[in-house]
């Protein structure tokens, strides 16, 4: 809302010293967002005069129409001759009184003004359209054409109200009062202690049998409809200047009088109005439901289909009006350049139920200054002052005659009524305020107080938005100064520190980035699309997804069932703006639906849900485990002086599996597995012991050439996908910190030949059972195939590391937990030892 600061001092007197920067800090204050001080005519530097147009004579062989004007502009230029002008604009004639600017002015943008030779003639000055003196767009497309009333040689710098400033407030959705002169003006008098003077309190006319007629039919959608009628008014008349510079500074852009009326009422009054050609009404006007399908033309020229929840003003042809969000086409005031102007007209100053016009303007994307006011909630009894504001400027300003009736159609209602207790605002601000600073505050704000220790305090009718004790208590404290507040620590309560699944996930996180891993935090939602890219199939669990009702974005409008999409994405973005070096990991929540869940039922607002009800939208929630993820590519190490690097491949991927176990003191199993989106030659099936049963808790390896593709990665990139819960439940509680034995270590390698078929993970499992207590480690450190072994067979070689924590081993004794370990590797997976 833009505020005129010489408008708004019509309405209280602020000090004459007063700048719009010192009021700017004052509103902030009491809670109003004041976001700009606009400076109008800021280094504007005159003579700036009205002048009137001589003589035109137009200038040929130019590439555009150019005129030769010389402008009367009485003693201003110190002559008192016509000024010569050369001027490209066409919108006014010999004997039009226009604004001249002379040699030494200043315009806005610092424009210095100077006589200058152009087009083969000098030129003393300019002829100003309203762009140029930084008035904004008067719908005229070219020069500022004055009524003939104004003197030669004005000052046009003070007729025009060039110089002034203007608060731009960014008014919240529940102060709708903001939204006009009336209430910027009662804050502004309640922030300097002084009075106000209600632009509202007019004396109106009661209602009465000669009005307009009006039937209302949707009382629930519109509680109070006043209706005036003036007639004979002059289709010619204009709006007056001082009007029209009102509705630019507010951002308005004037139309013509009656509209221009109707807007400038609004913005003073804060109730929308609307005035329609009465010739063209035909019958009462009404207010009803659209009928489902029913078709109307807004004054936009939209053609529009209505909803059976769109409240509408109608005559006895139809729709005349969409209900607080924009009149019709059918019934439109005659601009006065029309062959035919509007002589008669009927005002339309009505209330209507916020949620209703709110929901309108949304589902027509049709957002009018009229909506926007109406669905942040409008003052009903201001209605009726309105109306009357409106009837007396079309008398005053365009000659017309005010009709003595008076329509008003008024669903019964009474005030809001709060109790609370007059200490309330103190236990809620945490500061000792007083009832006597409590009920001052309130009734500054317009409410009636009446009580000692519990008050009951009647909402004024601008303030819709106050509705319990804890809006009382806000008013209160914003009025004596947020910055008035103490500073005071919480106390929380006594608590016994994170869980132990807490502490985990930030031990894996600590530990995936120590391993160089890089978190990226993505958004938890997908698409199908996605899903199919990565080559999971339809009958695959993951592609149950949980579909949103309201989505971000309609091309991912379900929950991930995977983190693998989200940081698939992050690795094709970064490596697509130069870093081809990426390891990155993110642990988080996937949502994995059964389809067994129940249909989740609709809490109530109006109370505590029960226990029941909260327990059956729980079990409405598909299942949500915590997953970890990681994703690389590139160079794993880089080379250098040190030697060689290395590309990032599937064995990172599975030792970053295992960096993330180790921390919940898990020790993986991994064997060869196909798993989308994997390379099924190069994907690894990760397991661990779950009371006592071994269970799949991830895959890692290198993707799928086709997803590559799909997603359009680089080559080689791999991924690793692991439960977290599983992980946890697999582990043996809190980890014990190994014992450092002063005995030292005996090592044995080993290199066993088995088929090549017969999984890494199932001879170290063997080696692990027949070495006994003594093996203090195990590692395959070689991998090795060749026609020495023969086809379809394979060589793993393992170091072995016995300690005993007692002693030093014997050659013997270490051997023979070597010699155990390999009887019942060849025992169990048919291995031999390489060599023998």
């Amino acid at each position: 809302m833009r505020i005129p600061l010489s408008w708004l001092r019509e309405y209280v007197d602020l000090p004459a010293t007063e700048t719009g920067r010192d009021l700017q800090e004052k509103l902030i204050a009491t809670g109003l967002e004041v976001e700009t001080v606009e400076q109008l005519g800021a280094g504007l530097k005159g003579p700036l005069v009205v002048g009137q147009v001589l003589t035109i004579e137009e200038l040929e062989g130019f590439k555009k129409p150019i005129r030769f004007c010389t402008v009367d502009v009485g003693q201003a230029n110190g002559t008192g001759e016509p000024q010569e002008i050369v001027c490209g604009a066409r919108n006014f004639a010999v004997g039009d009184k226009v604004v001249v600017v002379l040699p030494g002015a200043v315009l806005p943008g610092d424009f210095a003004i100077a006589a200058r030779k152009t087009y083969g003639r000098t030129s003393h000055g300019m002829i100003c359209s309203g762009d140029e003196l930084g008035m904004g767009d008067d719908g005229s497309g070219g020069i500022i054409v004055l009524p003939p009333e104004h003197e030669v040689g004005t000052d046009a710098i003070e007729l025009l109200q060039l110089v002034d400033e203007v608060l731009d407030i960014a008014v919240t959705a529940n102060r709708g009062d903001c939204l006009s002169l009336r209430g910027v003006a009662r804050e502004a008098a309640i922030a300097y202690g002084i009075p106000l003077r209600d632009p509202a309190l007019l004396d109106v006319p009661g209602p009465n049998a000669n009005g307009y007629p009006v039937q209302i039919s949707e009382p629930a959608g519109c509680d109070r409809f006043t209706a005036r009628t003036v007639t004979g008014l002059n289709p010619e008349a204009r709006s007056p200047i001082w009007l029209r510079r009102r509705l630019q500074k507010a951002g308005m852009r004037p139309i013509s009088l009656a509209v221009d009326i109707t807007n400038y009422v609004m913005l003073e009054l804060g109730q929308p109005l609307h005035a329609y050609d009465r010739s063209l009404v035909q019958g009462a006007i009404g207010v009803r439901r659209a009928e489902q399908g029913e078709k109307f033309t807004t004054l936009d020229g939209a053609k529009r289909v209505l909803d059976a929840e769109d409240l509408v003003i109608t005559d006895d042809r139809g729709p005349i009006g969409l209900a607080g969000v924009m009149g019709g086409a059918n019934t439109e005031i005659a601009d006065h350049a029309a062959d035919a102007g509007t002589t008669d007209v009927v005002i339309e100053a009505a209330h209507f139920d916020p949620v209703s016009i709110a929901r309108t303007a949304r589902r027509h994307k049709l957002s009018s200054e009229a909506s926007k006011r109406f669905e942040r909630g409008v003052d009903p009894q201001a209605a009726s002052a309105a109306a009357q504001r409106t009837v007396d400027l079309l008398v005053l300003l365009a000659g017309g005659t005010a009709d003595p009736g008076v329509t008003e159609v008024i669903a019964p209602s009474g005030p809001h009524t709060i109790t609370l207790p007059a200490d309330h605002p103190d236990k809620v601000a945490g500061v000792t305020y007083g009832r006597e600073t409590v009920v001052r505050r309130l009734q500054q704000v317009g409410c009636d107080v009446y009580g000692q220790d519990n008050l009951t305090v009647t909402v004024p009718s601008w303030r819709p938005d106050l509705v319990e004790p804890n809006d009382l208590a806000e008013e209160v404290i914003r009025l004596e100064g947020y910055e008035n507040l103490p500073s005071t620590l919480p106390r929380p309560p006594a608590g016994r520190g994170l869980t132990g699944r807490q502490r985990l996930h930030r031990r894996v996180g600590r530990a995936l980035a120590g391993a160089g891993y890089v978190e990226a935090l993505n958004y938890p939602f997908i698409s199908d699309g996605t899903l199919a890219k990565l080559g999971i199939e339809e009958d695959d669990p993951r592609r149950t997804t949980v579909k949103l009702v309201n989505p971000l974005s309609d091309e991912e409008p379900a929950l991930r069932t995977t983190l693998l999409p989200g940081l698939l994405e992050a690795l094709r973005r970064n490596d697509g703006r130069g870093s081809h070096d990426l390891a990155l990991f993110e642990t988080g929540l996937v949502f994995r639906p059964t389809g067994d869940e129940p249909q989740a039922v609709r809490l109530p607002v109006d109370r505590r849900p029960t226990d029941e009800e909260i327990a059956g939208l729980d079990a409405a929630l598909p299942r949500q485990p915590r997953r970890a993820a990681v994703v690389l590519t590139g160079a794993r190490e880089q080379a250098g002086w040190w030697g060689k690097g290395r590309p990032a491949d599937w064995a990172d991927a599975v030792e970053a599996a295992r960096t993330i176990a180790r921390e919940a003191g898990v020790e993986l199993i991994v064997r060869g597995d196909q798993h989308a989106p994997w390379h099924p030659g190069r994907c690894a099936a990760l397991f661990a012991v779950v009371d006592g049963a071994e269970t799949l808790v991830g895959h890692a390896g290198e993707l799928h050439p086709r997803v590559i593709k799909a997603l359009h990665l680089p080559e080689r990139s791999c991924a690793m996908e692991v439960d977290l819960d599983r992980i946890e439940r697999a582990g043996t509680g809190a980890l014990q910190a190994p014992r450092i034995s002063t005995f030292p270590v005996a090592t044995q390698d080993v290199a066993l030949v088995v088929d090549a078929s017969v999984p890494a993970a199932d001879v170290e499992k063997a080696l692990r059972e027949g070495a006994g207590e003594l093996l203090e480690s195990l590692r395959l450190f070689d991998v090795f195939t060749g026609e020495q072994l023969g086809e379809g067979r394979k060589s793993l070689a393992y170091a072995l590391r016995f300690r005993a924590a007692d002693r030093t081993l014997t050659v013997d004794e270490a051997s023979a937990a070597r010699d155990a370990a390999v009887a019942l590797a060849a025992e169990r997976t048919g291995a031999v030892l390489r060599g023998a």
